[in-house]
């Protein structure tokens, strides 16, 4: 069996895990860029993120009510 050295510097540090699933959403035409003109275009995705999750409280929440 042959010995490959094994390097003495620690592993490299990278982003953190966001426990992100890539989804593929189609916008109405213009809702990008509307988007990108209130948080900019680099903060889209977690607008869009905090807006489903916000949304999807709200309905469970009235689901919960609805069936007390």
């Amino acid at each position: 069996m042959t010995d490959f050295p094994i390097s003495d510097s620690p592993p490299r540090m990278g982003r953190p895990t966001l426990n992100v699933k890539p989804v593929l959403v189609r916008l109405p035409e213009g809702t990008p860029e509307r988007i990108d003109a209130l948080v900019g275009p680099k903060k889209r995705a977690e607008f869009i993120r905090n807006a489903v999750e916000k949304e999807l409280q709200r309905i469970e929440a009235e689901s919960k009510d609805g069936n007390a």
